[in-house]
């Protein structure tokens, strides 16, 4: 017997040797592939530079945004596909595909021709001393965007990109022309939409998960309800993001009025109801009145949102992302220094196949938390999700906050998730009820106030992983100040060298 437990002991720490190992493995692969990506981008680059006085310093700033696309597609673009993967609606190898092409579609067919290289206007161009200080700013700034990326990718805390732009410019801002070079205004919107954005993104997405539980999953006749409301919810869902999609996925190529998007919006719904509604109703004469069949009815629409998702994703934020980059270009080629210039499409170029490149190679590990880790998520909670992104965006866009979509999608999780722990807390509680005392029980009083405890402590379930919650939360909070000093302190030791 004793053998046997020894040999089987062996055989763990052998098994526990041999994964490890294979991740070593898996880590050295990525890193060389990571690799070969960058040497590529140099390349690519040396091309585009021929002929350009200071050509070197637009390689190395390629190369660096090359870098900072592939911390994007590692750490960013789990939130768009992580909920449908983690409510099994698609697996990790079909997320990561659709995620890419849709990625890379969007920052080259919708990227645009201009972008705000001074990061939504943190920083007065103006009081930059000369052109090789605000190069040198340009590249900290990038530069430590893309490593607390990295980090925070590291560590598994999905946080915004734009923010860590944003801290990057103001950090190198601050160092290459003083405190007074900030706009703080600006500052004082994007600090505010730490709070904003996941708060308003976990509001709406509990919202409509306690619709979909009060007035389908909860009913008993759950087919019947389904026929009912689903239409419904998918047709808001198709609304929602046709306005997504013209107000932020195609803004910089087309910009209708408010009369316009809402037309478009309605159409849409209209469209889109009539054709689910018989969809669904000859779905429900085969469907079992439980929750799960119910569930499945939100697969194919949770893998359109995804999609729409990412195109979004890509053609609105990895151009404000390579803004640094876009601005050291300009800054080299034309000799100029501005707050908006035009964005060549090699850079987008760049940006596209880099985040395509970070997902895969690095985005499952965060897609694993978004979708898995922090609660457990099935279709409607994931559908609920993915609504709650693209409606949150509108209003947000519409008020004129600069949220941030990281924020709103990590932030809609943990709101179903702890709709959930209330919900099903609130129930154990009336199912769980003790009688009055002791005496009625059959108890002793020791033995009930024990069993009373017990029962208290399992009516409190927590459906969401505090680990995860505070980890996350204090990454959104220092990665704007993290950056900047990591910023700063950058461009300084390069002032001191060059």
């Amino acid at each position: 017997m004793a053998l046997k437990s020894k040999v089987d002991k062996d055989l763990r720490r052998i098994s526990q040797l041999e994964k490890a190992t294979a991740k070593v493995g898996r880590r050295n692969v990525n890193l060389g592939f990571g690799l070969v990506f960058l040497i590529g981008v140099w390349i690519y680059a040396s091309f585009q530079s021929v002929g350009i006085e200071g050509g070197g310093i637009l390689i190395v700033a390629a190369v660096i945004g090359g870098y900072m696309a592939m911390n994007i597609g590692a750490n960013d673009v789990a939130n768009n596909v992580g909920p449908a993967v983690g409510s099994k609606a698609i697996t990790l190898v079909g997320a990561l595909f659709i995620a890419a092409i849709f990625e890379a579609a969007g920052a080259i067919i919708a990227g645009g021709e201009v972008v705000k290289t001074i990061s939504k206007g943190i920083i007065d161009a103006d009081m930059v001393a000369n052109r090789e200080t605000f190069i040198w700013a340009m590249m900290s700034a990038l530069l430590a965007a893309a490593v607390w990326v990295n980090l925070a990718t590291y560590v598994g805390a999905p946080v915004s990109t734009t923010h860590a732009v944003v801290g990057g410019v103001l950090g190198a801002g601050v160092a290459a022309a003083g405190i007074a070079a900030v706009n703080w205004p600006v500052m004082a919107k994007i600090a505010a939409s730490w709070v904003i954005s996941p708060v308003l993104g976990g509001i709406i997405a509990a919202g409509f998960l306690a619709f979909a539980k009060y007035f389908i999953l909860y009913k008993e006749d759950k087919t019947t309800a389904a026929k009912k409301w689903v239409p419904v919810l998918v047709a808001i869902l198709a609304s929602t993001f046709s306005i997504y999609l013209v107000m932020k996925g195609l803004k910089r190529i087309w910009k209708p009025d408010i009369t316009i998007i809402l037309i478009i919006g309605a159409c849409v719904f209209a469209v889109a109801y009539g054709i689910v509604s018989p969809i669904v109703a000859k779905a429900s004469k085969s469907l079992e009145n439980r929750r799960k069949s119910v569930s499945d009815l939100f697969t194919i629409p949770l893998i359109c949102a995804a999609a729409l998702l990412s195109f979004a994703h890509g053609a609105n934020d990895v151009a404000n992302a390579v803004g640094p980059l876009a601005a050291i270009v300009s800054a080299v080629s034309a000799g100029t220094v501005a707050a908006k210039v035009t964005l060549p499409i090699w850079v987008l170029i760049v940006g596209a196949i880099g985040i395509s490149v970070g997902l895969a190679l690095y985005g499952p590990k965060v897609i694993e938390i978004v979708g898995e880790k922090i609660t457990k998520l099935n279709r409607v909670r994931a559908f609920c999700i993915a609504l709650s992104a693209a409606i949150t965006v509108i209003i947000a866009s519409g008020l004129g906050l600069p949220v941030s979509s990281t924020h709103i999608a990590v932030g809609a999780v943990f709101g179903v998730g702890f709709l959930r722990e209330i919900i099903t807390n609130r129930e154990k509680k009336a199912s769980r009820a003790l009688p009055a005392g002791a005496q009625v029980s059959g108890l002793s009083a020791e033995s009930f106030d024990r069993e009373k405890n017990r029962l208290k402590k399992a009516q409190k379930r927590k459906l969401v992983r505090r680990n995860h919650l505070w980890t996350i939360v204090a990454a959104w909070v220092i990665t704007v100040p993290a950056a900047a000093l990591l910023s700063g302190l950058i461009f300084l030791s390069i002032n001191a060298l060059f």
